[in-house]
This record gives C-alpha cells, sequence and structure tokens, in this order.
C-alpha cells in the first residue's frame, strides 16, 4: 500500500508497505491503524489465476471501495467504480495470458473533507467527534474470484406476493449469447418441493411469476411464511441448460414468502399486526472498523439482537456486508436500510446519493428481511427541507424512485423529523422521563397536540402543509443512556448512568413505558453497542452486555418468554455459484 493524492499512474508508486485487507488503513486490523486522513491509497496484488476451462470467464469482485475505485491488471487501465458502499467487479479475462500471474493495482480515492458524497458516521474532522467516528478509507469489504462460463447466470432477484401466492424470478444471463438456452428453476421449502419448472431464455433474461400451490388452511400456509419466530425460507436451484439438456451453469439462490403493508396506524406482517421492537445498529468493530472481524461476528450480532429481544434492527447510516444481512434473513431479523448521508444539497450530492441509492436496492432487494428503506436520516444532506422546495422535492423524489424500484416493502422518506413523503413516521425523541413519553405518545387523542406543538428533537414532526395523514408511528430513535466504568470520562450520550444497576434500572423503567404506548406501532432503542466515544450501547464495543442479556431480554419485550425455533446452522450465501471460489475470509492474512 501507498499514499499518494497527486498520483494517478500506477508506474510512478513506490510501494512501502503491506496491508491486512479488507481492513480499512484506519484500523489496527489493517496493520496500520492511522486514523489521520488518507485522501489516496493504493493497493497491489499478484493474482495466480485458477485452471481454466476454454470460454471461461474470470471475474474480480470489490464488495465495497470508499469512495472512487480504479483498477489496473497488469499496467491496463481495466474499469472502476464510484461509491463506497455498493459492489463492482472487473473482467480479468483478457488480461489472461495462461498460467502467468496478474498484477493488479487499485486506487481508491476518498477525499475526507468532502461533505457532498455519502458517507454516514465517518468524521470530517480529524479526531471523532459527538455522533461521528473515524473514517473509514480504500478497501473495506471482501474481494474475491469467481470463475465463470462463457454464458452464465449473472444475476438473480426475487420478489415475493403474499396475496398471489407467488414469488416473482428475474434472472439476467450474461456472457455470449445464445438462442437454445433454458431456465430451470427448482424450489424447496421445509424440505419439500413446491416448484419445478422449464422457462425459455428470451433476450438473455427471463422474468417470471412462480405461483405456489396454496394450501388454503391457516396452520399450513403459516408455516410457509417468513417472520422473525419462524424464519421460512424457499431454498432455490436455478439451472441453464441447453437445447440437448447439458448444464451451462447452475446457482443456489432463496426466497420467502412474506409481506409488509400499514394498516391504519399499525404496521402489518404477513396480514397481521405486528409490533415492532427494533434496536439502532452503527455496524462497528472496536479492532476492525466497518469491517466485520469475521462471518461469525456477523451471525452473533443478529443473534444478539435477538437474544435481547429484539425482532429488528435500523441499520443505521451504513449499508452493511450483505452476509450480515444473509444471517439476518435465516436467522429472523426485521431490517431497516438507511442510506448513509452526505451532508451538503448540491448537484454532486443529488447525483451521487441517488446513483448509490439505485445500486444498494439493486443489490439488497431479494432479501426477506428487509421491510423499510430509509432514503434519509434527520434531514442531513437537505439541512433546509422546511425552507427549501428543491430540497423538499429531493426527498419525494427518493421516496417514489424507491417505491418504483421496489413497491414491495415501506418507505421512510425522512426519519426523525420533517415527515412529507413517507409510509411511517419516524420519530426521533431522547426525552429520559418515561411520563413525559407517556404523555406526548399515550393515547391517539394526544396526536394533534403531538404534531401542532411538540418538537422532541427541536424541529417540526411533519412539513408545512404535508400535516400527519394517519400513517403508522415509530419512535425510531429513543433512549441513548450512555453507560461506560468509573474513571472513563471520554464518551457522549443522550444522557447517563453512573454504574450498571443505575443503567438498567433506567433502561427497564424506559421500556416498560415505551412498549406500552397505545400511539405506537413500534420503537427502536438507541443503540446496540458502544461505538467509539458514543457509548450508549446495551453492549460494550466487545460485545459484552452491560448488564443480564436475560434482564435485557424480558425488559425490551416484556416478561412473557416465546420459545424460540432451532436456529439452522447452514450456511449458504444469498446466490451462491455451484463450484465458484469462496470469498476471502477476512479472518485470514
Amino acid at each position: 500500500m501507498e499514499e499518494r493524492a497527486q498520483w494517478t499512474d500506477p508506474s510512478q508508486v513506490h510501494w512501502d508497505g503491506p496491508i491486512r485487507v479488507p481492513f480499512a488503513p484506519e484500523t489496527p486490523a489493517s496493520g496500520i491503524g492511522d486514523t489521520g486522513f488518507h485522501e489516496v491509497c493504493w493497493y497491489r496484488r499478484i493474482v495466480e489465476p485458477p485452471a481454466m476451462e476454454p470460454g471461461d470467464h474470470l471475474l474480480l469482485h470489490f464488495n465495497a471501495v470508499d469512495y472512487q475505485a480504479s483498477v489496473w491488471v497488469n499496467g491496463n487501465y481495466a474499469g472502476g467504480h464510484e461509491g463506497g458502499y455498493t459492489p463492482f467487479r472487473i473482467d480479468l479475462t483478457p488480461y489472461l495470458q495462461g498460467a502467468a500471474p496478474l498484477s493488479v493495482v487499485v486506487r481508491a480515492e476518498d477525499d475526507p473533507f468532502d461533505l457532498t458524497k455519502p458517507r454516514g458516521k465517518q468524521d470530517w474532522q480529524l479526531e471523532s467527534h459527538s455522533i461521528w467516528y473515524p473514517r473509514t478509507s480504500g478497501i473495506w469489504q471482501t474481494v474475491w474470484l469467481e470463475r465463470v462460463p462463457e454464458t452464465c447466470i449473472e444475476s438473480v432477484f426475487w420478489c415475493p406476493n403474499l396475496e398471489r401466492w407467488e414469488v416473482s424470478l428475474e434472472v439476467q444471463i450474461g456472457g455470449r449469447m445464445r438462442h437454445d438456452l433454458r431456465l430451470r428453476a427448482s424450489l424447496t421449502a421445509r424440505g419439500q418441493l413446491i416448484a419445478d419448472d422449464l422457462y425459455a431464455v428470451i433476450s438473455g433474461e427471463v422474468t417470471r411469476r412462480i405461483v405456489l400451490s396454496d394450501p388454503g388452511i391457516d396452520d399450513y400456509r403459516n408455516e410457509l411464511l417468513w417472520s422473525p419466530h419462524s424464519p421460512t425460507l424457499i431454498e432455490a436451484r436455478l439451472e441453464l441448460i441447453d437445447a440437448e439438456g447439458r448444464l451451462i451453469d447452475e446457482v443456489r439462490s432463496y426466497t420467502a414468502l412474506r409481506s409488509v403493508a400499514v394498516q391504519g396506524q399499525t404496521m402489518v406482517l404477513n396480514g397481521r399486526p405486528y409490533a415492532l421492537r427494533m434496536v439502532l445498529d452503527q455496524g462497528y468493530w472496536p479492532e476492525t472498523g466497518m469491517t466485520a472481524p469475521d462471518e461469525r461476528a456477523l451471525r452473533r450480532d443478529v443473534e444478539l439482537a435477538k437474544e435481547m429481544g429484539f425482532n429488528g434492527v435500523r441499520k443505521h447510516q451504513k449499508i452493511e456486508d450483505a452476509r450480515w444481512l444473509y444471517w439476518a434473513d435465516r436467522l429472523g431479523l426485521l431490517v431497516w436500510e438507511e442510506m448513509p448521508s452526505a451532508y451538503r444539497f448540491t448537484s454532486d450530492s443529488i447525483e451521487r446519493l441517488t446513483r448509490e441509492w439505485m445500486e444498494v436496492i439493486r443489490r439488497d432487494q431479494s432479501h426477506p428481511c428487509i421491510v423499510v428503506w430509509v432514503p434519509f436520516n434527520e434531514s442531513w444532506g437537505v439541512p433546509n427541507l422546511p425552507d427549501i422546495p428543491a430540497q423538499r422535492h429531493f426527498v419525494q423524489a427518493l421516496y417514489h424512485l424507491t417505491h418504483t424500484l421496489d413497491p414491495s416493502r415501506l418507505v421512510v422518506g425522512n426519519d426523525g423529523w420533517e415527515s412529507g413523503a413517507t409510509d411511517l413516521v419516524g420519530i426521533h425523541d431522547y426525552d429520559d422521563d418515561p411520563e413525559r413519553l407517556a404523555g406526548r405518545y399515550g393515547g391517539y387523542e394526544n396526536l394533534p397536540n403531538l404534531f401542532r406543538r411538540e418538537r422532541p428533537g427541536g424541529r417540526m414532526l411533519t412539513l408545512e402543509g404535508q400535516p400527519h395523514a394517519g400513517q403508522p408511528i415509530v419512535i425510531s430513535e429513543f433512549g441513548g443512556i450512555a453507560c461506560r466504568p468509573s474513571g472513563d470520562s471520554q464518551f457522549w450520550g443522550y444522557s447517563t448512568a453512573a454504574s450498571s444497576d443505575e443503567f438498567e434500572k433506567r433502561y427497564c423503567a424506559l421500556l416498560e413505558v415505551v412498549r406500552r404506548l397505545p400511539a405506537l406501532a413500534g420503537y427502536c432503542y438507541t443503540q446496540f453497542a458502544d461505538t467509539y466515544q458514543e457509548a450508549n450501547g446495551l453492549l460494550f464495543a466487545d460485545r459484552t452486555p452491560k448488564f443480564s442479556i436475560e434482564k435485557i431480554a424480558e425488559a425490551t419485550r416484556g416478561p412473557r418468554v416465546t420459545r424460540q425455533s432451532q436456529l439452522p446452522e447452514a450456511l449458504h450465501p444469498a446466490v451462491e455459484r455451484a463450484g465458484a471460489a469462496a470469498p476471502h475470509d477476512p479472518s485470514a492474512p
């Protein structure tokens, strides 16, 4: 790795030291641990190509590089990508010369002072302050090789329709186009075959609705539905075959039958009222920053959220590793997915945020765990939302664009306050007095006063001329009680508990009130784990609970304890190509 902001030619770079990928140079796990400003990072690696069959292609996948990546292979510019949270790939095939190794060079430009790009919680000051954290520069997610046949299944997308008891399938075929291709789709649930269909490939794609046999009786229907307490997945095997029946390519995937909607002032899951019990999750680890230490850490975070009694997570200002979404799908955890914010409103920020948000939706729209999309948080990036029509139009535009790209989910246009275009009203209220919260949200009769006069975050809850239209209300940030061991004064929180015992009492008292408030469709507690100086987690940064996890769970969901179904042990990525090289394990050097 080397850093030189002014250099754009890899032949001029002087390489001065190793870095452990996929960890950012700001993290100790990278072997560098420098939290200063890194405007440009250069990487170089010699890649040994695997054995290839005639016609095969070799793809180099980058799961996330922050912010603008340029890639050279054997000294030739091979491609690039802009956007710090979404994946891209480079076809290495044109540069292959037998079994000769490939020299891959990556330039990652990430201006630390640029507030017009989506950056989330990454601080623009040298030292992290308040609710902002150290920056994440360069490669911060897995980089991996994939060998694919000359004609291959390039992408797979799913969308369930519970009312019609069907799932929609969209498959794109890549590589050399042929006119004799068929796609076989086999679906199984709970070990039973539920569909086995053969489709013609037309113009390089297959778009079909797979109608399932409706069991009719609720007991049998419910066994097929996905929910946090019963995360039933429909396993899919997709085979690309030619006219002679020869297998060309094969992938494994999954989907699920579930629906999310609004009925009156209630959110419904699978047609039934569903109260949200969520926790805010920043998605950082002490030694590795925004990158999970390993696969186990991603799974463990999902398990911990469930063990603490939550049925959902609001992933805050970060597009998480898709493997975390995989575990949320498989173990059963609802997700609000939120776009990392830019902090200025310019033509550049409009273009950058819109383009990357579309890539985010495209990447994650097949995950059944995601129930709500959130393009904006607390008017970040649109700071004059009440007064400037262009900013209001931008929020409205992304709300409608999101529904256009994915009509199957709910959208919260701007979470926290100043709601306009939204399916749910998300309110951020850090009042630490349970009685005042009870007075504010204690009944539907209080809502006119809430929306006319109350300003929990110091901002109006709805925009002028766009009053509350009866949407369900979620207190989507509250709590934020900081608690750290005595003697540690360098921490931040919305309020402070002096000890673990006091923290337990305050959390239990607060949740005892909030989970019973009749005007709320759900809540989201701040937050899952301590993150750098922000010490308001239920867990310490190393995921140790600040008081008994059983007591946390009882306070979160009430004294009634439900039996959890056995958690499955199998691990399959959301789409796994048969025989593909596994992604690099970040726990390895």
